[in-house]
């Protein structure tokens, strides 16, 4: 559309320039003035065909609210104002001009004959010739080596000081740098010949007195534009002034002629037409010329900007890829060049922190993993010591939701006061320095190894703890199996002696003394037997818990196994129920160990019912359930419990409540446990009874952990 309109533009000057010259030139005008007014009205019909179509074009744009639109409204509506309002100025004027000019281009009187005007007029004119002559070189001096602009402000300003009529700077082609002259009717300035114009360049000067019909006589002179420049074409300077009408009045006869000639010819009334025709065309011309240039203008900026704006909604969406093309050097030019500029380097930044944040989230990633893999508890702390990371085995450990302790400080955690304050207290005391703590968690019989220290770059602190409870177990009940062993092997050999004397001095004596005697001797000797059996037992029992034989596995079924054990208590005093889970799989385990584990506990907590016979709630009772790959047994009682300061050792030897007791039932229930690769853990609350969970691993789980 934009090179139609460039084409449509330059038709539309030719066609005009043709019109105009057939309105001055009477041959021309007989022959072919009205088919170029048909071209010239069919044009613009075309031209008004297309800016219509643009319009609607435009109209659509605005409702779909195109970017750009408002500009090329804006644009069109400036051009339309500055060629309608200015070119209806000129219309009006001209109209009135041509008019009056007409009706007095006939009414011009003869005043003196011909040879008297013609002598008066050729001395005038030789004169003003001169005269002419001088000014035209003076102002060509002034002229030479001066831009366009330079020359067109010059010229208008010499011919305003040397009174001359028209003034006109020609190349030696033929082509019309600038002109200035007063006469407003002259649409196109009469040019030299190019003989002319060649006796100047080698004359330096040429003269002419122009002489048409129905215009006054006119004086003409020529002279070169002196320039440094070369490559330059050659610049000539005319200068026409009108010859006075009192010097012009000896030409009054040929004047007369061409008058005459020109009322035979054409009429006051076609002519005027005639010019009314042509400058209402070249009004419509310049008013679609300028709407066609409103378009072509407007979309030359509104593109860029177009442009720009999309790449901008680009860039607010993240898309740093866009490139607006430069169309132009000037201040828009340059502004694209620059968002450009910003958008290349905003892509490389977001380039280099893509790469960074990849690092970065795969060494997160990579740290979390490790750190979801650890089994010791993890937190990291703020320089404020609160609390910005922890790990899944921290929340394990502690048996708390740390989610709910993120961003608070150590010293106000709301739960576990046990564990935070001696932590808190170790990070002020050491500062930077590492530490190492080892800590108790009350009611959960943890114990807990901790240990201390300050990150890199005043970072924080981070704190790793494990949970050693079962590792200190292990080191017990080692120490307490050789303790016992060395205990049954030097206890147990005196006692059989013991008992051996002691019965012989009761049969040797017996007879030899009296009745009070022998009850005093019979009653030592009994309790000697007595307490001899009693320390024999309590030596089996350290025999039993430092030598348990290796389990003998074989797969068994858990539930048969209980039923055949509880059998054995149905005239128990304290009754003992089961809820035995259904299609449970056979485990891998010793069946005597497990009756010996079975009885242990149930025999445990009778004793913790011990007076709750007749009570409603005394009661045992035995649950097994699967639980995810293990299989749970729970043994559960409404006894005393266990105290609280017991449940962190209640796994070690010589541990118990009872009066009477050795405290090794539960150890050697735990050792044959962990024989079996199960688990064991107990809940209690003080006189509210307890609860022991066993677990013990599916065979393929057995045989994996084994491997």
């Amino acid at each position: 559309m934009k090179r139609l309109l460039i084409v449509g533009f330059a038709v539309a000057g030719v066609l005009l320039f043709l019109l105009a010259s057939a309105s001055a030139n009477t041959s021309l005008f007989a022959g072919h003035y009205p088919l170029l007014l048909g071209l010239n009205a069919a044009f613009a019909a075309v031209m008004l065909g297309v800016l219509l179509w643009q319009l609607l074009s435009l109209r659509k744009r605005l409702r779909a609210q195109v970017f750009g639109a408002r500009l090329t409204l804006r644009f069109l509506v400036i051009f339309s104002l500055l060629a309608v309002l200015p070119g209806t100025l000129v219309y009006v004027v001209s109209v009135q001009f041509l008019t009056k000019s007409i009706e007095s281009w006939f009414d011009v009187r003869v005043d003196s004959a011909l040879e008297g005007g013609m002598r008066l007029g050729q001395a005038a004119m030789d004169q003003m010739l001169v005269d002419l002559q001088t000014k035209a070189r003076a102002m060509s001096a002034d002229l030479a080596d001066r831009s366009a602009h330079s020359q067109a402000t010059t010229l208008y300003r010499l011919r305003e000081q040397t009174g001359v009529e028209e003034a006109v700077i020609v190349t030696m082609s033929g082509r019309v740098i600038t002109s200035a002259g007063d006469r407003l009717a002259r649409l196109v300035p009469e040019l030299p010949s190019a003989a002319q114009m060649r006796h100047a360049r080698v004359n330096r000067v040429a003269t002419a007195i122009d002489s048409h019909a129905g215009r006054p006589m006119s004086l003409r002179a020529i002279v070169p534009i002196e320039s440094l420049s070369i490559s330059e074409e050659q610049q000539f300077l005319q200068l026409r002034q009108t010859v006075p009408e009192a010097l012009s009045s000896s030409a009054e006869s040929v004047e007369a002629v061409y008058r005459d000639y020109r009322e035979l010819a054409l009429s006051r009334q076609g002519l005027r037409q005639i010019y009314l025709m042509t400058l209402t065309l070249a009004l419509v011309m310049a008013l679609f010329s300028a709407i066609g240039l409103a378009f072509i203008w407007s979309d030359r900026l509104s593109k860029p900007l177009s442009d720009l704006a999309q790449a901008t909604q680009a860039v607010a969406r993240g898309d740093f890829s866009k490139r607006t093309p430069v169309t132009s050097r000037d201040e828009l030019g340059v502004l694209i060049e620059s968002f450009n500029s910003m958008t290349a380097q905003l892509d490389d930044a977001r380039q280099i922190v893509e790469i960074n944040r990849a690092q970065l989230e795969t060494a997160k990633a990579r740290l979390e993993n490790i750190l979801a893999n650890l089994s010791a508890g993890v937190l990291v702390f703020d320089r404020r010591l609160k609390l910005t990371i922890h790990n899944h085995g921290a929340a394990a450990i502690l048996g708390a939701a740390l989610e709910t302790l993120q961003g608070i400080d150590l010293d106000a955690w709301p739960i576990l006061n046990a564990f935070a304050e001696p932590v808190a207290q170790a990070y002020r005391a050491h500062g930077e320095a590492n530490w190492q703590l080892e800590l108790s968690l009350p009611g959960t019989g943890k114990t807990l190894l901790a240990r201390g220290a300050a990150l890199p770059g005043a970072a924080g602190y981070v704190l790793v703890f494990d949970d050693v409870s079962q590792l200190i177990q292990a080191q017990r009940a080692t120490a307490w199996a050789e303790v016992a062993r060395r205990l049954a092997h030097e206890i147990k050999n005196p006692l059989t002696p013991i008992q051996l004397s002691a019965e012989r001095l009761q049969m040797k004596l017996a007879s030899k003394l009296d009745a009070s005697d022998a009850d005093v001797l019979a009653r030592g000797t009994r309790t000697i037997v007595d307490q001899v059996s009693a320390l024999k037992s309590m030596v089996d029992d350290f025999r039993d818990y430092a030598r348990l034989p290796a389990p003998v596995l074989v797969l068994i079924d858990l539930n048969a196994l209980i039923l055949d054990i509880l059998a054995l208590y149905e005239t128990s005093p304290v009754p003992v129920y089961q809820s035995l889970g259904q299609d449970l799989p056979n485990i891998l385990a010793d069946a005597s160990q497990l009756r010996q584990v079975l009885h242990n506990l149930i025999q445990n907590a009778q004793d913790a019912m011990t007076g709750q016979a007749s009570s409603v709630d005394a009661a045992i009772r035995i649950t097994t359930q699967r639980s995810g790959t293990r299989i749970q047994l729970s043994v559960s009682d409404h006894g005393s419990g266990f105290p609280e300061q017991l449940m962190a050792r209640i796994f070690e030897p010589y541990v118990t409540t009872k009066s009477r007791g050795t405290g090794l039932g539960l150890a050697i229930v735990k050792k044959i446990v962990d024989e079996h690769q199960g688990e064991i853990s107990i809940q209690s609350a003080p006189g509210q009874g307890a609860t022991v969970n066993i677990f013990f691993p599916l065979p393929e789980q057995f045989v994996t952990r084994s491997a």
